[in-house]
């Protein structure tokens, strides 16, 4: 059980204002999802399509997709039981979350490396095909929400993407019909960044309180597994 204290702690570090008794109730919901035993999944979850990167990598070619797939044994070793286990809860947890939020893309990413080399890497998804690596640079999170909370362990909330550009907001387009946003870090019990996860909705202002309860909720649960998949450098354990 994940004590209460810590959910506030995570509601008032994001500046999220969310009814703390429809929190609890997200959470222990998605650690009965994680507790639950389920069947050998019927695709790869360690391969998936990308699309073609613009010059310099700083945006996709949409519509056109790369024709070697990204490969998540190249950072997270050979397959095992245990690393295609945390995938699979990986993905049960988003059909969960987003069969009460509707969103129509959802991702979750894991931080990989340490310093200018680090990059958040895409490790299961929701909707349609999207680049794999965000690079966690402060040049990259000019245009990029996702590097910037990567970077800052601070939530993103864009009610309106066209609204938010317009002042100024800096984005990274996956899909022109994005209309809003969210993204959320996930974090170490030291409150440094372990990964984030991205919504979308083709809807302005689609996350309602309501549906940021089951963002939050994913947010917070994510630790017990992104902690415990395979080694990610020079073979040590990451730290707790």
């Amino acid at each position: 059980m994940i004590p209460a204290s810590q959910l506030t702690d995570y509601l008032r570090e994001q500046a999220l204002k969310l009814d703390m008794t429809e929190l609890q109730i997200a959470v222990m919901t998605l650690q009965a999802v994680i507790a639950v035993s389920k069947p050998t999944p019927s695709r790869d979850l360690y391969r998936y399509k990308v699309p073609k990167l613009g010059e310099g990598g700083s945006c996709s070619l949409f519509d056109e997709l790369d024709e070697t797939p990204y490969d998540l044994r190249v950072v997270l070793g050979v397959e095992t039981p245990e690393t295609t286990a945390g995938l699979v809860n990986l993905n049960a947890l988003l059909d969960s979350v987003n069969a009460k939020i509707g969103a129509d893309w959802l991702g979750i990413y894991r931080k990989i490396g340490s310093g200018k080399n680090a990059v958040l890497v895409k490790l299961a998804y929701k909707g349609g095909e999207s680049r794999a690596e965000f690079p966690l640079t402060e040049e990259f999170a000019e245009f990029s929400n996702n590097s910037r909370v990567g970077l800052t362990g601070w939530a993103v909330v864009v009610d309106d993407v066209e609204q938010w550009r317009a002042e100024g907001g800096g984005y990274y387009e996956c899909d022109s019909k994005v209309k809003s946003e969210i993204c959320l870090p996930v974090l170490r019990s030291d409150d440094n960044v372990l990964g984030i996860i991205d919504a979308e909705s083709f809807t302005a202002g689609h996350f309602t309180p309501e549906r940021q309860v089951w963002l939050a909720a994913l947010a917070i649960v994510l630790p017990q597994i992104l902690i415990n998949l395979p080694p990610l450098e020079n073979g040590e354990s990451l730290p707790n």
